[in-house]
Protein backbone atom coordinates (compact mmCIF):
# COMPACT_ATOMS: atom_id res chain seq x y z
CA UNK A 1 0.00 0.00 0.00
CA UNK A 2 1.37 3.68 -0.78
CA UNK A 3 0.90 6.06 1.59
CA UNK A 4 1.38 10.25 0.89
CA UNK A 5 2.79 10.91 4.26
CA UNK A 6 3.19 15.52 5.13
CA UNK A 7 1.88 17.48 8.07
CA UNK A 8 2.20 20.89 9.00
CA UNK A 9 0.16 22.44 6.36
CA UNK A 10 -0.45 25.97 8.69
CA UNK A 11 -2.63 27.22 6.12
CA UNK A 12 -3.10 31.03 6.94
CA UNK A 13 0.69 31.60 8.24
CA UNK A 14 2.85 34.20 7.09
CA UNK A 15 6.15 34.54 6.95
CA UNK A 16 7.55 37.83 8.13
CA UNK A 17 4.64 39.72 7.46
CA UNK A 18 4.93 37.99 3.54
CA UNK A 19 1.50 36.12 2.51
CA UNK A 20 2.16 32.49 1.68
CA UNK A 21 -1.74 32.00 1.07
CA UNK A 22 -0.52 31.70 -3.00
CA UNK A 23 2.88 29.39 -2.09
CA UNK A 24 -0.01 27.32 0.29
CA UNK A 25 -2.00 26.90 -2.72
CA UNK A 26 0.76 25.60 -4.95
CA UNK A 27 1.84 22.98 -2.51
CA UNK A 28 -2.03 21.88 -2.93
CA UNK A 29 -1.48 21.62 -6.24
CA UNK A 30 1.22 19.74 -5.93
CA UNK A 31 0.28 17.46 -3.37
CA UNK A 32 -2.91 16.60 -5.56
CA UNK A 33 -0.61 16.10 -9.02
CA UNK A 34 1.29 14.07 -6.54
CA UNK A 35 -1.10 11.84 -5.23
CA UNK A 36 -2.03 11.59 -9.13
CA UNK A 37 1.17 11.03 -10.81
CA UNK A 38 2.23 7.86 -8.37
CA UNK A 39 -0.80 6.33 -7.44
CA UNK A 40 -0.74 6.79 -3.98
CA UNK A 41 -3.45 4.58 -2.26
CA UNK A 42 -3.87 6.73 1.14
CA UNK A 43 -2.90 10.68 2.21
CA UNK A 44 -1.73 10.95 5.95
CA UNK A 45 -2.28 14.60 7.49
CA UNK A 46 0.07 14.46 10.57
CA UNK A 47 -1.36 17.59 12.15
CA UNK A 48 -1.32 21.89 12.07
CA UNK A 49 -3.84 22.30 9.17
CA UNK A 50 -4.05 25.56 10.15
CA UNK A 51 -1.88 27.28 11.72
CA UNK A 52 -4.28 28.82 14.39
CA UNK A 53 -7.59 27.98 16.12
CA UNK A 54 -9.69 30.61 14.32
CA UNK A 55 -8.25 30.47 11.00
CA UNK A 56 -8.83 33.29 7.93
CA UNK A 57 -11.32 32.54 5.70
CA UNK A 58 -9.05 32.41 2.70
CA UNK A 59 -7.22 29.50 4.12
CA UNK A 60 -10.50 27.77 5.50
CA UNK A 61 -11.51 27.84 1.57
CA UNK A 62 -7.78 26.93 0.37
CA UNK A 63 -8.62 23.88 2.85
CA UNK A 64 -12.08 23.07 1.32
CA UNK A 65 -10.80 23.29 -1.85
CA UNK A 66 -8.02 20.72 -1.19
CA UNK A 67 -10.63 18.55 0.51
CA UNK A 68 -12.92 18.37 -2.82
CA UNK A 69 -9.73 17.47 -5.32
CA UNK A 70 -8.81 14.56 -2.47
CA UNK A 71 -12.14 13.17 -2.69
CA UNK A 72 -12.45 13.93 -6.28
CA UNK A 73 -9.43 11.49 -6.95
CA UNK A 74 -10.96 8.84 -5.21
CA UNK A 75 -8.12 8.33 -3.22
CA UNK A 76 -8.83 8.34 0.84
CA UNK A 77 -6.92 10.95 3.51
CA UNK A 78 -6.94 10.53 7.18
CA UNK A 79 -6.07 13.73 9.14
CA UNK A 80 -5.38 14.75 12.42
CA UNK A 81 -5.89 17.84 14.27
CA UNK A 82 -2.13 19.43 15.90
CA UNK A 83 -1.53 21.66 18.62
CA UNK A 84 -1.90 24.72 16.46
CA UNK A 85 -5.70 23.35 15.29
CA UNK A 86 -9.38 23.67 17.40
CA UNK A 87 -9.52 20.03 17.29
CA UNK A 88 -13.45 20.70 17.49
CA UNK A 89 -13.60 23.20 14.57
CA UNK A 90 -11.49 21.08 12.42
CA UNK A 91 -13.69 18.03 13.31
CA UNK A 92 -17.15 19.59 12.46
CA UNK A 93 -18.74 17.51 10.08
CA UNK A 94 -16.26 14.58 10.48
CA UNK A 95 -19.07 12.01 10.08
CA UNK A 96 -20.29 13.35 6.87
CA UNK A 97 -16.93 13.96 5.36
CA UNK A 98 -16.09 10.15 5.96
CA UNK A 99 -18.44 9.32 3.53
CA UNK A 100 -16.01 11.12 0.94
CA UNK A 101 -13.50 9.46 1.84
CA UNK A 102 -11.77 12.17 4.44
CA UNK A 103 -11.28 10.77 7.38
CA UNK A 104 -11.11 13.23 10.19
CA UNK A 105 -9.51 12.37 13.77
CA UNK A 106 -9.84 15.01 16.10
CA UNK A 107 -11.52 13.21 19.16
CA UNK A 108 -8.90 11.25 21.60
CA UNK A 109 -11.57 9.07 22.46
CA UNK A 110 -11.88 7.76 18.92
CA UNK A 111 -8.17 6.74 18.68
CA UNK A 112 -8.30 3.14 18.83
CA UNK A 113 -11.25 3.30 15.97
CA UNK A 114 -8.91 2.95 13.00
CA UNK A 115 -9.80 3.69 9.06
CA UNK A 116 -9.44 -0.11 7.37
CA UNK A 117 -8.52 -0.26 4.35
CA UNK A 118 -7.27 -3.07 2.37
CA UNK A 119 -4.60 -3.66 -0.93
CA UNK A 120 -4.15 -7.56 -2.31
CA UNK A 121 -2.05 -8.35 0.90
CA UNK A 122 -5.25 -8.16 3.21
CA UNK A 123 -5.95 -5.16 5.65
CA UNK A 124 -4.31 -2.07 7.13
CA UNK A 125 -5.54 0.27 10.20
CA UNK A 126 -4.76 3.63 10.02
CA UNK A 127 -5.01 5.13 13.28
CA UNK A 128 -5.45 9.49 13.59
CA UNK A 129 -4.28 9.69 17.39
CA UNK A 130 -4.56 14.29 17.67
CA UNK A 131 -2.62 16.06 19.38
CA UNK A 132 -3.96 15.69 23.17
CA UNK A 133 -3.45 18.19 25.83
CA UNK A 134 -1.39 16.06 29.18
CA UNK A 135 -3.90 18.40 31.88
CA UNK A 136 -7.40 17.42 29.85
CA UNK A 137 -6.72 13.95 28.78
CA UNK A 138 -5.31 12.33 31.80
CA UNK A 139 -8.20 11.13 33.17
CA UNK A 140 -10.26 9.85 30.58
CA UNK A 141 -7.03 7.57 29.11
CA UNK A 142 -6.03 6.63 33.14
CA UNK A 143 -2.30 7.86 32.85
CA UNK A 144 -0.28 7.96 35.88
CA UNK A 145 0.90 11.00 35.22
CA UNK A 146 0.45 14.36 33.77
CA UNK A 147 2.92 14.25 30.79
CA UNK A 148 3.18 13.98 27.43
CA UNK A 149 4.66 10.25 27.59
CA UNK A 150 2.04 9.08 29.82
CA UNK A 151 -1.09 10.17 27.40
CA UNK A 152 0.65 8.73 24.29
CA UNK A 153 1.40 5.67 26.28
CA UNK A 154 -1.96 5.20 27.25
CA UNK A 155 -3.36 6.11 23.58
CA UNK A 156 -1.32 4.06 21.90
CA UNK A 157 -1.75 0.90 24.45
CA UNK A 158 -5.63 1.41 23.36
CA UNK A 159 -4.72 1.13 19.85
CA UNK A 160 -2.39 -1.81 20.00
CA UNK A 161 -5.18 -3.54 21.97
CA UNK A 162 -7.72 -2.70 19.16
CA UNK A 163 -4.94 -3.95 16.76
CA UNK A 164 -4.22 -7.50 18.42
CA UNK A 165 -8.04 -7.87 18.22
CA UNK A 166 -7.86 -7.92 14.51
CA UNK A 167 -7.04 -10.48 11.83
CA UNK A 168 -3.20 -11.92 12.54
CA UNK A 169 -1.20 -10.29 9.59
CA UNK A 170 -3.15 -6.49 9.71
CA UNK A 171 -0.36 -3.83 9.08
CA UNK A 172 -0.79 -0.54 11.12
CA UNK A 173 0.01 2.89 10.38
CA UNK A 174 -0.32 5.63 13.22
CA UNK A 175 -1.00 9.08 12.85
CA UNK A 176 0.46 11.71 15.63
CA UNK A 177 1.38 15.20 16.34
CA UNK A 178 4.10 15.01 19.01
CA UNK A 179 7.69 16.28 20.01
CA UNK A 180 9.82 12.28 19.95
CA UNK A 181 12.87 12.39 21.26
CA UNK A 182 15.71 12.81 18.82
CA UNK A 183 14.12 15.07 16.90
CA UNK A 184 15.69 18.45 15.58
CA UNK A 185 13.51 21.53 16.63
CA UNK A 186 13.22 25.22 14.32
CA UNK A 187 12.02 28.38 15.59
CA UNK A 188 8.58 28.19 14.12
CA UNK A 189 7.58 25.36 16.19
CA UNK A 190 4.71 26.60 18.89
CA UNK A 191 5.76 24.85 22.32
CA UNK A 192 3.70 22.37 23.63
CA UNK A 193 4.58 21.43 27.25
CA UNK A 194 5.62 23.15 30.06
CA UNK A 195 9.46 22.57 31.74
CA UNK A 196 11.19 20.64 28.43
CA UNK A 197 9.16 17.70 29.57
CA UNK A 198 7.10 17.59 26.17
CA UNK A 199 9.55 14.78 24.70
CA UNK A 200 8.68 11.04 24.38
CA UNK A 201 10.48 8.09 23.36
CA UNK A 202 10.22 6.70 20.02
CA UNK A 203 9.35 3.32 21.91
CA UNK A 204 5.89 4.75 22.34
CA UNK A 205 5.20 3.89 18.81
CA UNK A 206 6.12 0.53 19.24
CA UNK A 207 3.89 -2.40 17.63
CA UNK A 208 2.49 -0.63 14.76
CA UNK A 209 4.24 -0.97 10.97
CA UNK A 210 4.86 3.09 10.60
CA UNK A 211 3.98 6.01 12.88
CA UNK A 212 3.62 9.22 10.78
CA UNK A 213 4.49 12.14 12.82
CA UNK A 214 3.51 15.80 12.44
CA UNK A 215 5.31 18.90 15.11
CA UNK A 216 8.52 19.37 13.99
CA UNK A 217 9.19 21.30 10.66
CA UNK A 218 12.29 19.39 9.56
CA UNK A 219 11.61 16.16 7.66
CA UNK A 220 13.28 13.15 9.67
CA UNK A 221 13.58 10.14 10.38
CA UNK A 222 13.80 9.28 13.97
CA UNK A 223 14.17 5.45 12.74
CA UNK A 224 13.00 3.16 9.94
CA UNK A 225 8.81 3.28 11.49
CA UNK A 226 9.04 6.69 12.97
CA UNK A 227 9.05 9.52 10.53
CA UNK A 228 8.67 13.09 10.16
CA UNK A 229 7.40 14.53 7.01
CA UNK A 230 8.28 18.20 7.90
CA UNK A 231 6.04 21.21 7.06
CA UNK A 232 5.49 21.65 3.22
CA UNK A 233 7.13 25.16 3.16
CA UNK A 234 9.59 27.02 5.51
CA UNK A 235 7.78 29.28 8.11
CA UNK A 236 11.06 30.38 10.03
CA UNK A 237 14.39 31.77 8.95
CA UNK A 238 15.65 28.80 10.84
CA UNK A 239 14.92 26.49 8.03
CA UNK A 240 16.70 27.89 5.91
CA UNK A 241 18.99 25.08 5.23
CA UNK A 242 16.00 22.55 4.77
CA UNK A 243 14.81 20.29 2.29
CA UNK A 244 10.72 20.67 1.80
CA UNK A 245 9.68 17.23 1.07
CA UNK A 246 6.99 14.85 1.19
CA UNK A 247 7.77 10.91 2.19
CA UNK A 248 6.17 8.50 0.10
CA UNK A 249 5.98 5.24 1.78
CA UNK A 250 5.26 2.07 0.16
CA UNK A 251 4.11 -0.23 3.12
CA UNK A 252 4.63 -4.18 1.76
CA UNK A 253 3.00 -6.94 2.89
CA UNK A 254 4.53 -8.01 5.86
CA UNK A 255 5.11 -4.25 7.23
CA UNK A 256 8.05 -3.83 5.38
CA UNK A 257 8.73 -0.17 4.53
CA UNK A 258 10.57 1.53 1.69
CA UNK A 259 10.80 5.48 2.13
CA UNK A 260 11.07 8.60 -0.96
CA UNK A 261 11.46 11.92 -0.14
CA UNK A 262 9.36 13.77 -2.70
CA UNK A 263 10.31 17.67 -2.90
CA UNK A 264 7.45 20.43 -2.67
CA UNK A 265 7.48 23.54 -4.50
CA UNK A 266 10.07 26.60 -2.63
CA UNK A 267 8.28 30.03 -3.13
CA UNK A 268 11.86 31.84 -3.30
CA UNK A 269 15.15 30.09 -1.18
CA UNK A 270 16.00 31.91 2.50
CA UNK A 271 18.84 33.09 3.13
CA UNK A 272 20.94 33.91 6.58
CA UNK A 273 23.28 36.83 5.76
CA UNK A 274 25.97 37.91 8.10
CA UNK A 275 28.72 40.61 7.86
CA UNK A 276 29.53 44.28 7.62
CA UNK A 277 26.87 46.37 5.71
CA UNK A 278 29.52 47.52 2.79
CA UNK A 279 30.94 43.81 2.51
CA UNK A 280 27.31 42.82 1.77
CA UNK A 281 26.78 45.26 -0.37
CA UNK A 282 29.58 44.86 -2.53
CA UNK A 283 30.93 41.46 -2.25
CA UNK A 284 29.97 39.47 -5.56
CA UNK A 285 29.47 35.98 -4.24
CA UNK A 286 26.32 37.69 -2.58
CA UNK A 287 25.07 38.23 -5.85
CA UNK A 288 23.34 34.41 -5.72
CA UNK A 289 20.56 35.59 -2.67
CA UNK A 290 19.43 39.04 -4.61
CA UNK A 291 16.37 36.85 -5.07
CA UNK A 292 16.06 35.59 -1.78
CA UNK A 293 14.09 36.08 1.44
CA UNK A 294 17.03 37.74 3.35
CA UNK A 295 17.82 37.81 6.78
CA UNK A 296 20.79 39.74 7.83
CA UNK A 297 23.12 40.55 10.65
CA UNK A 298 24.87 43.49 10.66
CA UNK A 299 28.22 43.16 11.96
CA UNK A 300 29.56 47.15 11.78
CA UNK A 301 31.06 48.68 14.86
CA UNK A 302 29.00 51.29 14.29
CA UNK A 303 25.37 51.15 13.06
CA UNK A 304 25.35 52.41 9.54
CA UNK A 305 22.55 55.12 8.66
CA UNK A 306 19.73 53.74 6.51
CA UNK A 307 20.78 49.94 6.30
CA UNK A 308 17.49 48.71 5.55
CA UNK A 309 16.58 50.99 2.76
CA UNK A 310 20.62 50.38 1.30
CA UNK A 311 20.11 46.61 1.70
CA UNK A 312 16.83 46.19 -0.34
CA UNK A 313 18.65 48.19 -3.25
CA UNK A 314 20.82 45.18 -3.63
CA UNK A 315 18.99 42.34 -1.95
CA UNK A 316 14.67 43.55 -2.63
CA UNK A 317 13.11 40.59 -0.44
CA UNK A 318 15.25 41.95 2.67
CA UNK A 319 12.82 40.71 5.58
CA UNK A 320 14.49 40.46 8.77
CA UNK A 321 17.62 43.27 10.52
CA UNK A 322 19.55 42.43 13.36
CA UNK A 323 22.74 44.11 14.57
CA UNK A 324 25.83 42.45 16.00
CA UNK A 325 28.16 45.24 16.21
CA UNK A 326 31.97 43.14 15.88
CA UNK A 327 33.80 44.34 19.07
CA UNK A 328 31.43 44.48 20.96
CA UNK A 329 31.53 43.14 24.65
CA UNK A 330 28.85 40.94 25.91
CA UNK A 331 27.08 41.84 29.04
CA UNK A 332 26.90 38.64 31.23
CA UNK A 333 24.86 36.28 29.63
CA UNK A 334 24.74 37.77 26.42
CA UNK A 335 21.61 40.05 25.15
CA UNK A 336 18.44 39.16 26.82
CA UNK A 337 17.19 37.44 23.85
CA UNK A 338 19.92 35.34 23.61
CA UNK A 339 19.42 34.43 27.31
CA UNK A 340 16.03 33.17 26.45
CA UNK A 341 16.60 31.52 23.47
CA UNK A 342 15.75 27.64 23.99
CA UNK A 343 14.70 27.91 27.27
CA UNK A 344 11.23 26.98 28.48
CA UNK A 345 8.44 29.26 30.19
CA UNK A 346 9.47 26.65 33.25
CA UNK A 347 12.78 27.67 32.91
CA UNK A 348 12.24 31.45 32.20
CA UNK A 349 10.02 31.59 35.54
CA UNK A 350 12.71 29.72 37.42
CA UNK A 351 15.20 32.43 37.16
CA UNK A 352 12.37 35.00 37.77
CA UNK A 353 11.96 33.50 41.18
CA UNK A 354 16.48 33.48 41.27
CA UNK A 355 16.24 36.97 40.34
CA UNK A 356 13.72 38.23 42.94
CA UNK A 357 15.33 36.17 45.95
CA UNK A 358 18.87 38.02 44.93
CA UNK A 359 20.44 34.57 44.31
CA UNK A 360 19.83 30.79 44.03
CA UNK A 361 17.55 28.81 42.22
CA UNK A 362 14.22 27.17 42.50
CA UNK A 363 13.53 24.13 45.19
CA UNK A 364 11.67 21.65 44.05
CA UNK A 365 8.59 22.38 46.08
CA UNK A 366 8.88 26.03 43.79
CA UNK A 367 9.51 24.21 40.80
CA UNK A 368 6.27 22.04 41.33
CA UNK A 369 4.19 25.01 42.14
CA UNK A 370 5.54 26.46 39.27
CA UNK A 371 5.13 23.68 36.79
CA UNK A 372 1.30 23.27 37.91
CA UNK A 373 0.31 26.81 37.44
CA UNK A 374 1.24 26.60 33.50
CA UNK A 375 -0.10 23.26 33.24
CA UNK A 376 -3.97 25.02 34.62
CA UNK A 377 -3.49 27.81 32.44
CA UNK A 378 -2.91 25.67 29.56
CA UNK A 379 -5.74 23.06 31.08
CA UNK A 380 -7.92 25.98 31.13
CA UNK A 381 -6.73 27.51 27.51
CA UNK A 382 -8.16 24.24 26.43
CA UNK A 383 -11.24 23.97 28.09
CA UNK A 384 -12.41 27.55 26.85
CA UNK A 385 -11.43 26.34 23.12
CA UNK A 386 -13.75 23.07 23.58
CA UNK A 387 -16.74 25.78 24.62
CA UNK A 388 -16.20 28.46 22.12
Amino acid sequence: MRLLHTSDWHLGRSFHRVNLLAAQAAFVDHLVETVREHEVDAVLVAGDVYDRAVPPLPAVELYDRALHRLADLGVPTVMISGNHDSARRLGVGAGLIGRAGIHLRTDPEGCADPVVLADVHGEVALYGLPYLEPALVKDRFGAGRVSHEAVLGAAMDRIRADLAARAPGTRSVVLAHAFVTGGQASDSERDIAVGGVEAVPAAVFDGVDYAALGHLHGCQTINERVRYSGSPLAYSFSEADHRKTMWLIDLGPAGEITAERLDTPVPRRLARLRGRLDTLLEEPAYAAYEDSWIEATLTDPVRPEEPMARLAARFPHTLSLAFDPEGREESAGGSYAQRLKGRSDQEIAEDFVAHVRGGGVADEAERAVLQGAFEDVRADDGRQETRR
